[in-house]
């Protein structure tokens, strides 16, 4: 047992590909984060400037967004994890990758571009490309796998609430 630590630690620091279990990891860190440091910069949590707004009535109460996210999150980093760990062809994920990254890097920017902006209409033009760009990365997801492509169904249908929703504030204000 002693003699094979070292050959395991060797093993583990000569791999240039990180394990399936940093992997997840790095996905969860990815997604999650993405979510929090968004969350801080446009403070959405305390935005008196929201509070004022006028909102329909099928307005979700603030504190549901929260645990609704870090879900969302949690399944997209699965998902991620699902993809990035799969022995699909390096151009297919290289390519699925892509789209994920671009639909994260444009939801880090809705909660920024709405709450500390102020600006619904060009949130809203954000949210409309995050609905495409996930789209894109549904379909090319489940050409590695589908379990990949399905975990990411509840994410595009909040994304589409709140796509309807922020509208509706920018038409209502």
């Amino acid at each position: 047992m002693v003699t094979s630590l070292p050959f395991l630690m060797q093993n583990m620091i000569l791999k240039t590909e990180p394990s399936s279990f940093w992997k997840l990891v790095f996905s969860i860190l990815i997604c999650e984060s993405t979510g929090i440091v968004s969350s801080l910069i446009s403070q959405a949590a305390m935005n008196s400037w929201f509070a004022a707004l006028a909102k329909p009535s099928w307005n979700p109460p603030s504190y549901l967004f929260a645990p609704v996210w870090t879900s969302l999150y949690l399944l997209m980093a699965i998902a991620l994890w699902l993809v990035w760990k799969s022995s699909a062809p390096h151009l297919q994920k290289k390519r699925a990758l892509s789209l994920f990254a671009i639909q994260l890097f444009l939801n880090f920017w809705w909660s920024i571009i709405f709450f500390k902006f102020h600006s619904p209409l060009f949130a809203f033009v954000d949210i409309v490309l995050m609905n495409i760009f996930i789209i894109l990365t549904i379909f090319n997801f489940a050409t590695i796998s589908r379990l990949a492509a399905w975990l990411l169904v509840p994410y595009i249908s909040w994304v589409f609430f709140a796509s309807l929703l922020n509208y509706t504030i920018w038409r209502l204000n």
